[in-house]
């Protein structure tokens, strides 16, 4: 069974789908928009209460790297739960095809007349397939699954951890490299134009609606920005 399963697999990993695309792409837009937040979050806190610049970018990077780390570690173990799901998912219809083979023909046969196809043709064509390549068919039809193609943990962990760094990156700089007296207008574009841009990326990845998704973020993020603000002045 798992020579057939391993040559199977094989045969069908030659390149990413698009859902593994998509996958590393949305951990990058969700760990961008999480550091962006988060590490403003801190810097305005922290800023409210005190002047003095080294406190300042210490605590922003610090935030920043804890925020980049927890994000990748977050997105690894979310991954691979659902890898494992998915392989174990696998290797359940792996066993069937070895005992109920005729169960796993009528279930793709199923699968094609509920589509609207005749019962006839819907027969010829899981005899087809089945005879090409059984498990991959299966897993396809019954779980949704193109078999060789798991989500990477991995992909997702170092895409979410680069794009939180590199979103915390700028309300950090903008905070510690202007002059005092422009480091909160300076901050806050940082913060608007680049929750705008996570927005924008998310609405698009996720087919959805850029111009709500942009309004989205912007006003979470003004949001964000005018709690960690008045919390710093409480101390």
């Amino acid at each position: 069974m798992a020579t057939n399963e391993q040559a199977s697999v094989k045969k069908q990993k030659q390149h990413q789908t698009m859902d593994e695309k998509l996958n590393t792409l949305r951990a990058g837009v969700l760990g961008s928009n999480d550091g962006i937040l988060t590490v403003v979050g801190v810097l305005f806190s922290v800023a409210a209460a005190t002047s003095n610049q080294f406190t300042i970018f210490i605590a922003g990077l610090s935030d920043l790297l804890a925020c980049a780390f927890s994000m990748a570690s977050g997105e690894y173990a979310s991954v691979s739960t659902q890898k494992d799901t998915e392989k174990s998912a696998v290797a359940q219809e792996a066993k069937l095809l070895e005992t109920n083979f005729d169960d796993q023909v009528a279930a793709v046969q199923k699968f094609y007349e509920e589509r609207g196809v005749t019962p006839e043709t819907s027969l010829a064509i899981a005899q087809d397939l089945m005879q090409k390549d059984a498990l991959a068919t299966v897993v396809n039809v019954k779980d949704d699954i193109q078999l060789g193609h798991y989500m990477n943990p991995w992909d997702a962990a170092f895409s979410s951890l680069f794009a939180a760094g590199l979103g915390g990156t700028f309300p950090l700089i903008a905070m510690t490299l202007f002059s005092v007296t422009w480091q909160w207008p300076a901050t806050i574009i940082a913060v608007i134009l680049s929750v705008a841009l996570t927005g924008f990326l998310s609405a698009k990845l996720g087919h959805g609606l850029v111009k709500t998704a942009i309004i989205r973020n912007v006003i979470v993020g003004i949001i964000t920005m005018f709690i960690h603000y008045y919390v710093g002045q409480l101390f």
